[in-house]
């Protein structure tokens, strides 16, 4: 069962709204901008909690950011290369 929907009226510069037209595909319109939606208030969420965990432990460094980033390259590769071939 779907999330119960109501009716918006929103005001956004016309190239936008008609690059989103043109993008949206068979889903429409308000489907297309309320995936969008969404994922902002994902990232809004996301920030927040980034902002708490700087307060509380200070700031991550860039290195530590990158070291991150590595281990995940990593665990990528060594996923792709225990998948098994297709055949």
């Amino acid at each position: 069962m779907s999330e119960p929907t109501g009716k918006y009226s929103i005001t956004m510069p016309r190239d936008i709204a008609e690059a989103a037209k043109s993008r949206s595909g068979p889903s429409g319109l308000s489907a297309y901008v309320a995936a969008a939606v969404a994922r902002q208030i994902e990232r809004d969420n996301l920030n927040e909690l980034i902002q708490v965990g700087e307060a509380e432990h200070g700031p991550i460094t860039e290195v530590e950011i990158q070291a991150l980033r590595d281990q995940l390259h990593q665990a990528r590769r060594q996923q792709s290369d225990t998948k098994p071939n297709a055949a």
